[in-house]
């Protein structure tokens, strides 16, 4: 019988019992897996935060702010101070109001025809043509622009039109609102006087305009086009901080120039990074590398087991990955908040939920090892508090794995949670009296947040655990606990279709539960495995003796191999009945192997009597279970108590001592069958589990004492 290996890894191998696949085996898988794992680790060491204290603006600055680094921003208020002495000396632009235009030019109309005299002294010139000219004096009148020397300076400067501008100063106007020689001989010189001809009769119009008098308005377009230019010719500013400059005081109102310069100094941190540099890119590969060879080689130097098998490898990868992501999203989502929320949550509890989902998936000392370097990792690459980041997830973490060792009910996660976060509490308080803060209001949104957190790892576990256990077809002690409920569908009808075969089933339960428990093997799953191991039985339960219920033995009518055949085959129907039902892989191994490949002796033995003795002529193979042997101490326990039980109702005195010779006959049988090669259990514990199978038959068939006839009601 070979040594038996630790309880830890026995029952993880109960967790994911079952005929290893494709998947399992595949070495292209297994590389795949191995690829996914260090491009997680890559990508979250190589993209790591700069952390910089951001303010919201118009706030008041809870402490002052120091620069890290030299570097220049973008000064907003130098750039606005640049562009308002810009605009300074520019003057206004007037323009003759459009309506007067108009009307004077309905004026000059009507006075030229109430004096046709005027017109005959024009010889050469045409009707037409004289009123042509005055049309084009209304033209240059609308499009006429008035403004000081500077202003029209700055407006060539820039590229503007300034043909119809002209210079005067408008403070020297005349009260009588006419308009000043010199623009009207600008205007006749400039724009009308192309000819003799055009000369004169320009020379009668513009005289019409000397004496009227004119509103000037302000052109507000022409102004704002020639301020938006100037404003847009002006570069920004750009301003240098040097290192250990002091960005702002404590107490002061948080500007819009605080803000950029907070913001420029956490891009020039994030730029001498050189995140993509071939260097920089190397460093991340080599401590990729480091890391996920330690990673790989705990896994493959002290849990073979689970290195070899992708399925538990890529459940870890997957728990790994997973925690990382949430870590990462929720720092980019505190480090990019405007409530400066880096400042309030500053230790984030996101370790724990791997480790009670390794935990409970896995085993503990993988779920302890996993969340010290899921640690390791987060302090290095993550832009938290270090040192109290470090010590809450590593004491919340290990408080949570050792919690969840008990773990058999899903309400249980909220509870063990609820542990945490008192541990956190404590860590908290240790925390801030060994950094003497004791006082500050810190302690108090350290406490909230790190609740806030362990109630929100409850709720992820929840909703997480079950699908891990149906993706990974993984069977866990809560999950246990929910078929070991009388209402399920199985047991309801076993108790109806083979009433016998299923308190038969129950008894074997309770002393493999007591004998697993002795030992440290799987106890809980002893007891629900043994409430299935016989569900075959419901396909023909008349044909097992506890169901007959004194009727007639079908067995009678059946030849020896006949009646084997159908009490071997209850094994397959369990098998299909257990399948078809949904039950864990585990316990349909259960369920093949708790018969193993034991002969039914019964009628083996009766077969050699109707050939006359000679063993020769009967093939045993015939009466053989198809087996396999039991491969796990679970398995070999539920064979042997199954065995000890059914075989204790053929004894006419049960009595301790009779027990011991039917239990030391059954086990001898076994052993020297080879039965027990495979189940992993030592000599040392198989003394223990028959020790135990006895008492607790004795306990659970106990005796009563026998009470007079007319006080039988009494009892």
């Amino acid at each position: 019988m070979p040594d038996g290996i630790s309880s830890l890894e026995n029952q993880q191998e109960l967790k994911f019992a079952g005929e290893p696949g494709f998947f399992d085996k595949s070495a292209i898988i297994r590389y795949f897996i191995i690829f996914i794992f260090g491009s997680t680790l890559f990508i979250f060491l190589h993209f790591r935060e700069v952390r910089v204290q951001t303010l919201e603006l118009n706030t008041i600055s809870p402490n002052y702010i120091v620069a890290q680094v030299d570097f220049d921003f973008p000064d907003e208020e130098a750039t606005l101070i640049s562009r308002q002495n810009a605009l300074r000396d520019i003057g206004k632009i007037y323009r003759l109001a459009p309506r007067e235009v108009h009307e004077k030019k309905i004026e000059l109309d009507s006075f030229l025809a109430d004096n046709p005299n005027l017109l005959k002294q024009f010889e050469n010139i045409s009707n037409q043509e004289f009123y042509q000219n005055v049309d084009n004096l209304e033209q240059v009148l609308l499009l006429l622009r008035i403004t000081d020397l500077h202003t029209l300076e700055k407006l060539k400067t820039y590229g503007f039109n300034t043909a119809d501008y002209q210079v005067y100063n408008i403070n020297a106007w005349t009260d009588t609102n006419t308009l000043p020689n010199t623009i009207l001989e600008n205007i006749e010189k400039n724009h009308l006087a192309n000819n003799s001809h055009k000369a004169t009769t320009t020379s009668l119009i513009t005289e019409f305009f000397k004496n009227t008098s004119w509103n000037l308005e302000e052109d507000s377009a022409s102004e704002r086009l020639l301020l938006k230019r100037i404003q847009s010719s002006i570069p920004e500013k750009i301003a240098h901080i040097n290192a250990g400059s002091r960005i702002i005081d404590q107490g002061d109102k948080v500007n819009s120039r605080h803000v950029a310069m907070l913001y420029a100094m956490k891009q020039t941190l994030g730029d001498q990074r050189h995140l993509f540099h071939p260097l920089t890119l190397l460093g991340t590969l080599i401590m990729t590398l480091l890391l996920g060879g330690i990673f790989l080689s705990y896994f493959k130097l002290n849990q073979s087991s689970i290195y070899s098998s992708n399925r538990k490898l890529f459940l870890i990868v997957i728990i790994f990955a997973t925690t990382l992501y949430v870590l990462k999203s929720t720092e980019l989502f505190l480090l990019n908040s405007k409530y400066n929320l880096m400042e309030i949550i500053r230790y984030p509890l996101f370790i724990p939920l791997a480790a009670i989902l390794v935990a409970n998936l896995i085993n503990t000392s993988v779920a302890a090892f996993i969340s010290g370097f899921l640690t390791i990792i987060a302090v290095i690459a993550l832009a938290f508090d270090w040192e109290g980041f470090l010590i809450l997830n590593v004491v919340v973490s290990l408080v949570v794995i050792l919690s969840t060792h008990s773990l058999r009910r899903r309400k249980e996660i909220f509870l063990v949670c609820v542990k945490g976060g008192l541990c956190a509490v404590a860590a908290i308080i240790a925390l801030h009296l060994y950094n003497d803060n004791l006082g500050s209001w810190s302690i108090l949104t350290d406490v909230l947040s790190a609740n806030f957190f362990m109630i929100l790892t409850a709720i992820l576990v929840a909703g997480i655990l079950p699908l891990l256990e149906v993706g990974f077809k993984i069977m866990t002690d809560v999950a246990l606990i929910e078929y070991m409920d009388p209402h399920n569908d199985l047991l309801q009808r076993l108790t109806i279709e083979a009433p016998g075969t299923y308190q038969h089933s129950v008894v074997v339960g309770y002393l493999a539960e007591a004998a697993a428990l002795a030992i440290g093997a799987n106890s809980l799953f002893c007891r629900v495995a043994s409430l299935y191991h016989d569900i075959g039985k419901m396909i023909t339960s008349q044909y097992f003796t506890e169901n007959q219920l004194n009727e007639v033995d079908i067995h009678q009518l059946l030849t020896p191999q006949e009646s084997a055949h159908v009490i071997m085959e209850h094994v397959m129907e369990g098998v299909a009945l257990g399948r078809e039902a949904g039950l864990p892989e585990p316990i349909i191994d259960i369920i093949k192997q708790h018969h193993g490949t034991t002969l039914v002796y019964f009628f083996y033995r009766k077969e050699i009597d109707r050939m006359g003795g000679d063993a020769g002529k009967v093939d045993a193979k015939e009466f053989r279970y198809t087996g396999p042997k039991p491969r796990s101490k679970e398995a070999g326990i539920i064979m042997l108590a199954d065995s000890f039980e059914a075989a204790s109702r053929s004894l006419e005195t049960i009595d301790e001592a009779n027990l011991t010779i039917l239990m030391e006959r059954l086990a001898r049988d076994k052993i020297d069958d080879g039965q027990f090669d495979q189940c992993l259990l030592t000599f040392e514990e198989l003394s223990v589990v028959k020790n135990v199978l006895i008492k607790t038959f004795l306990a659970v068939g106990h005796t009563r004492i026998k009470y007079p006839l007319a006080n039988r009601l009494m009892t």
